[in-house]
């Protein structure tokens, strides 16, 4: 590969993890140019290859901030923090150039370099059938996750596959929404029929045939395919994916084995570098950064008693036990600008020694796919009421009838603020004609959110990275009206 190709995370040595039962995930050895001589050898190498798929999911630079900050842009957030390039973000006055668009762009590629690797080479390897399913779905579950942010972030990438290492061809273009679509789908179906329906021991935490159902079911949202969405969405709300009693055990750290949480990035269990996202939710006083405050505008579209609220937010008054100093301890005035920090994702320890880095980071829950169903019912003329009321009833609220989307647009929002999909969800309905974007941001919301101006189409998509643009000769076209 040529030096300067601008898939960098193509470039970057592989790690693949050597792990045995009582081995911590981020042990490993590195392999860069690993042939079947020293490696591809046997089932070891094979579980050692997956593994290596999880350990740069938690990276700073990755979920740990950057890619929950796409959600900035929203009404439930205020960006805070000390970083102008998201301060352009939030307000549509980015362009190319921003180093924000670009932070984890070659972490993405690099995970699809070390799911394509697996691809590859697993195939060949003899060992156990179920064990080398499991472990290609877990690749192609992986590549197909990276191709979906990929997809709600720019729209439109380079799609780089197993064909692309074997020819040793990267440089191409980018694909088509529909070559994008129809990549995230086959390789989310792929996983689908390989993966375990559960996982159990030391293996909870990988995908499950639920998670790839559930990304599964958001894809046909996005593509309005709303049949397709409610079958896939169906198999996880039939499966063995039930919703926890409690909404709040979702953010507990000490809830290692979880029903509802059909996928997030495993700090407890090893997988990876400490959480940094606790550390940008927490506020400054607290030992956190600060970062993406909750908006008066959020905390207002909570119904009174609902006590998704508290386990979502904390707002002046709040008793937080344990705080951070391992008792309780009151959130008084001053802590954060907006007064509100998002509890989902700042966790303290009980032993009095600060932040509970132990906390994982949810990237998608049954709950979301409820709400996927019910919104696929809904915009299809049926009803969505049950799947709604499903979630509602775990908050003990009581029942819709007849909902419609103004019902479904607040349960989103309520039930899944902070979990980067507000933003999303704003964008595919105003294509949809259900909300007028432009008037929507346009509104001020107080010192912390003033209006901005989002340019329809432009801004549905984010620029690519100039510097990607720049190191394919040509090859990489930027997207529209960014030049």
């Amino acid at each position: 590969m040529k030096q300067n190709n601008f898939y960098k995370g193509l470039m970057i040595m592989l790690t693949i993890t050597m792990v045995g039962c009582n081995k911590d995930l981020l042990e490993s050895t590195p392999y860069a140019q690993a042939t079947s001589a020293n490696f591809w050898r046997n089932s070891d190498d094979a579980v050692s290859a997956a593994n290596a798929l999880y350990p740069l999911l938690g990276d700073e630079m990755f979920f740990g901030h950057p890619e929950q900050a796409w959600d900035i842009c929203s009404d439930d957030q205020w960006r805070s923090g000390d970083w102008g390039n998201e301060q352009a973000i939030e307000d549509f006055t980015f362009d190319a150039s921003n180093d924000q668009l670009g932070w984890n762009w070659s972490l993405k590629y690099e995970e699809i370099s070390r799911a394509n690797a697996i691809i590859i080479n697993v195939p060949a390897i003899d060992m156990d059938t179920n064990l080398k399913n499991r472990i290609l779905g877990e690749a192609y579950f992986i590549r197909g996750l990276m191709y979906w942010h990929f997809y709600k972030i720019y729209g439109q990438v380079p799609i780089i596959t197993e064909e692309n290492v074997i020819s040793n061809t990267y440089n191409v273009p980018k694909a088509t929404m529909e070559e994008m679509e129809a990549r995230i789908e086959s390789d989310l179906k792929d996983a689908a029929e390989l993966l375990y329906a559960q996982n159990d021991g030391d293996n909870i935490g990988r995908p499950t045939k639920g998670a790839a159902w559930g990304y599964l079911a958001k894809l046909y949202l996005y593509k309005e395919d709303f049949p397709n969405a409610i079958t896939y969405g169906n198999y996880v709300i039939n499966g063995s994916y039930d919703l926890l009693d409690n909404f709040g055990d979702n953010f507990n750290p000490d809830i290692v084995d979880n029903s509802e949480m059909l996928f997030s990035i495993q700090r407890h269990r090893g997988w990876t570098e400490e959480n940094m996202a606790t550390w940008y939710y927490a506020p400054r006083p607290w030992d956190g950064w600060g970062f993406q405050e909750p908006t008066d505008d959020l905390y207002n579209e909570f119904e009174e008693g609902d006590p998704r609220l508290q386990a979502t937010m904390a707002s002046l008054g709040d008793i937080i036990n344990p705080g951070p100093g391992g008792g309780a301890v009151e959130y008084v005035d001053g802590l954060n600008n907006t007064d509100h920090y998002f509890r989902k994702h700042a966790a303290f320890r009980s032993e009095g020694d600060g932040l509970d880095h132990d906390l994982d980071i949810p990237l998608l829950r049954s709950a979301d796919i409820y709400l996927v169903v019910a919104e696929a019912k809904i915009r299809s003329s049926q009803s969505g009421d049950a799947e709604i009321n499903a979630v509602r009833h775990r908050a003990g609220l009581g029942n819709v009838s007849g909902a419609d989307m103004t019902d479904l647009i607040h349960e989103r929002r309520v039930e899944l603020a902070g979990e980067n999909e507000r933003h999303a969800d704003l964008i595919r309905w105003d294509k949809a004609g259900i909300v007028d974007i432009v008037s929507h941001y346009a509104i001020d919301r107080g010192i912390w959110k003033p209006g901005r101006v989002f340019q329809r189409p432009k801004h549905y998509y984010f620029a690519l990275p100039q510097r990607q643009i720049d190191l394919s000769n040509g090859i990489l076209v930027q997207n529209p009206n960014y030049e």
